[in-house]
């Protein structure tokens, strides 16, 4: 989960790109699923084929529901909450999923909370600590830290944040929590799909092609110019090629692996990573500012992060396993036969 994090990191890199040129929301997002789809579906007609389960209405609805929640709703409306905010606050506000997640899990009895013990209390606690972090990384910024950038590239990014205010503020947060909630709402509903549904590989594949499907007719209702669909070697092509196979082919997979096991909370925790990555990442490679605010939020994130997966930890060390069976030596016809002649015989007597 922490190496998915990064990345997470590059799809929020790429995706910022792809939004300040102006590329359409739901056409990348169709490029951005059907190039995952692609990936996957090699991997998941070879290596699954003797193992996957037996397709079932209820389990088709329920990937039909999970590529609206995601590709569609997530994916549409993070994008636009991202062109009426700015892409620092859209970070920001994603660190309210693993809460939401966690809110959701204990209304579906997907996450046991007992108030006595301390697993339960860690994992409460370090879901406030992780909120109270990302909510300070949001609020408060603080002097700017200097690291390898320029003064005058830093002069000029404060003037152009300056001279952009960004317009429809609270419409934009309105949109960003749409979005936290329907990913937050993918994630409980992935968890109870991959139970029935146990081919991880071909279950992500099917996500992606659906939402596709979905994306691409919303956008042909929504945007019917010819112009949005051109793909070409630069940001057009390798930004829904990289989020597609990493942000959705991937990281459905992992997320489906770790899901089974570990449960949406556990998943979702590792979230607020991606925000100091993708703040690292702008600082060294975008010459973006530091400031000192995300430099003490993302160590509180840190700090709930670990103690929600402490928590998970030993939740996890009180389920105990099913007791395995004990082993028979197998019955062959010359034990049959031994056993036979022992009862022919009758019992000797000792008198």
């Amino acid at each position: 989960m922490v190496g998915l994090q990064f990345g997470f990191a590059g799809t929020v890199l790429f995706s910022m790109t792809s939004v300040k040129h102006g590329v359409n929301r739901f056409v990348f997002s169709a490029y951005r699923n059907a190039f995952a789809a692609l990936c996957l579906a090699p991997f998941a007609f070879l290596l699954e084929r003797k193992v996957r389960p037996k397709m079932t209405i209820s389990v088709f609805l329920q990937i039909i529901a999970l590529g609206f929640l995601e590709p569609v709703i997530d994916q549409g409306f993070t994008f636009l909450g991202m062109e009426y905010t700015s892409a620092t606050f859209t970070s920001a506000m994603l660190n309210t999923v693993p809460s939401l997640t966690f809110v959701l899990a204990v209304i579906f009895r997907l996450e046991r909370i007992k108030v006595k013990e301390i697993g339960s209390q860690a994992k409460v606690i370090g879901t406030m600590v992780t909120f109270g972090g990302a909510l300070l990384m949001t609020l408060y910024k603080g002097p700017a830290i200097h690291l390898f950038h320029s003064l005058n590239t830093i002069q000029t990014q404060a003037q152009a944040t300056h001279n952009s205010p960004h317009k429809h503020w609270v419409i934009g947060t309105l949109f960003l929590l749409l979005g936290c909630a329907a990913w937050s709402s993918f994630f409980i509903l992935q968890s109870i799909t991959v139970k029935r549904y146990p081919a991880e590989l071909s279950l992500a594949c099917l996500i992606c092609f659906v939402g596709s499907l979905q994306s691409g007719a919303v956008a042909l209702v929504s945007h019917h110019q010819a112009a949005a669909w051109s793909l070409a070697w630069d940001y057009r092509l390798f930004a829904p090629l990289y989020t597609g196979v990493v942000g959705s082919g991937i990281a459905y997979y992992i997320q489906g692996l770790v899901l089974q096991t570990r449960g949406p909370v556990f998943v979702t925790a590792f979230n607020p990573l991606c925000m100091i990555i993708v703040a690292a990442f702008s600082s060294f490679l975008l010459s973006e500012q530091l400031h000192l605010g995300s430099i003490i939020g993302g160590i509180i994130i840190a700090v709930g992060l670990y103690s929600v997966v402490w928590g998970k930890g030993k939740d996890h060390k009180h389920i105990t396993p099913p007791p395995t069976p004990k082993q028979q030596l197998p019955i062959t016809n010359t034990t049959i036969h031994h056993q036979q002649t022992h009862n022919s015989h009758p019992p000797i007597s000792t008198t």
